[in-house]
Order: structure tokens, then sequence, then C-alpha cells
């Protein structure tokens, strides 16, 4: 099995670390091994590199707007300095190195800032009508639609369809895509759903919750996991340094 480093919640008033057991199930459940990171120092981002094959960047909080040159506005939510300052790092590094890298709801929006571009502190500051994207529904639920763009990599992972139906728990979404991204995916609203990087073999960014999918066996989930281990092992294979 592979060794797949994922990030976690920090919440620094608590003093804890956090990691939903969908995140574990899903990963495992792809042929993996979960590594849960949740490093301090930034000294130690080489060491965890040379480790994981490959990185998950999770949901959680919002993102402190400092790191996209932003003052925070009504709507922002609460940070953990601590997460974004590490993780953001770790993106940066894992990217420099070419590493696969799967982004999932903030963990889009991480990898979009991590790269360049920026979001919206909250959805009610896009002009125009927006669909409700914190849902009052079990986690698994898909609740609303999204569009996937042809000629994406999205695309190839479902196959040519043009719609699926998504889970959604966020109330910041992207708004400037980084340079050497593309949007993959949009809801109705225009809410970006989806990035996917150009420049590096495999950095896919998602902003429904696959690993709650992927845990009820949902369409939505289980493919995008999969995805990630093929290119994992396309990578290691092109290396010769494929273990599993």
């Amino acid at each position: 099995m592979i060794p797949l480093g994922i990030t976690c919640i920090y919440n620094e008033n608590l003093n804890y670390v956090r990691l939903g057991f969908d995140y574990i199930m899903a990963i495992e459940k792809a042929g993996f091994i979960p590594l849960p990171v949740s490093i301090l120092k930034e000294e130690s981002i080489p060491g965890l590199l040379k480790s994981i094959k490959g990185l998950v960047l999770s949901g959680g909080g919002d993102v402190d707007p400092l790191y996209y040159g932003e003052e925070p506005l009504p709507g922002q939510g609460e940070i953990s300095p601590l997460r974004d300052r590490i993780e953001i790092k770790l993106a940066r590094a894992a990217l420099e190195k070419d590493l696969p890298i799967l982004g999932i709801c903030r963990g889009a929006q991480v990898l979009n800032i991590a790269l360049g571009g920026d979001i919206y502190q909250d959805i009610s500051l896009k002009k125009g009508l927006t669909l409700e994207h914190m849902q009052k529904a079990p986690r698994y639920h898909p609740f609303h639609d999204i569009n996937i763009l042809e000629d994406t990599l999205l695309a190839r992972i479902f196959q040519g369809r043009k719609t699926i139906r998504v889970n959604s728990f966020h109330h910041q979404a992207i708004k400037k895509v980084a340079a050497g991204c593309r949007v993959n995916a949009q809801a109705s609203d225009g809410i970006i759903e989806g990035i996917e990087s150009t420049v590096h073999f495999f950095a896919l960014g998602v902003q429904w919750h696959p690993e709650a999918l992927a845990a009820k066996e949902i369409p939505g989930g289980r493919e995008i996991f999969d995805a990630f281990l093929r290119a994992i092992k396309t990578r290691l294979s092109n290396t010769g340094c494929l273990h599993s």
C-alpha cells in the first residue's frame, strides 16, 4: 500500500487535532495508507514529503485572507493561524516537487491560494443569486448538481459525464483561479466547484466532499480517489519507485 499524507483540522483554542473518519475509510479503500499530517514546524516539511507519495488537503475552517492579500470582510469565519501557515507552505513545497495533490473543499481553496489565486471570503459577496452551499442534510447526501467542463481531467475521471450531483458544505469559494490552473466544474449559480493544474502531474481540487460519498459508495466520491491512486501509481512507475 502507498503512504498518503492528509492534513488535519487544528483547533488552537481547544488544543486538539482532528480528522474525519470518512477520510480514513475512503483513503484505505482506494489502496493507500493514510498518514494524518499534524506537523507544527516548517522544518519538518521536507522530511514529510520524503515519506509520502501523495497529499490530500482536507476540508475544515476558513483561510486567513492575509494569504491572498485581503483584509477580513463581513462573513469571514474563524481561522486557524497555525494550520494556514503550515498547510500553505506544505502545499507549495509539494507542488514544487510535483507530488500528486488532491484538495477537498477548503483544500481546493488552499490549492488555489498556494498557486496564487484567491477566494470569496463569503459567497454572499459574489454578485447575483447563489445556491445554498451549506446543506442541511447528512454529509453523504448529494445536494445539488454541478456541471463538468469538457476536455478536463475531471471529465475523464467521470468518463465524459456532463453533470453529477454532489454534497456541499462551504460558504467560501474560489474566485480568481490561479495561473496555470483551469476550472473543471461549476454549479448553476457560477460557483467554481473544481479546479485542476495544467502544469503539474496531478493537482486536482474539488469543492464537494468525495470522502463522505465514497464511504457510502455514492457516485461522485470513489471515482476521485481511484483516479488519485492511478495517478500516483503512474508517477511512481515512471520514476521506477512503485511499491504497493
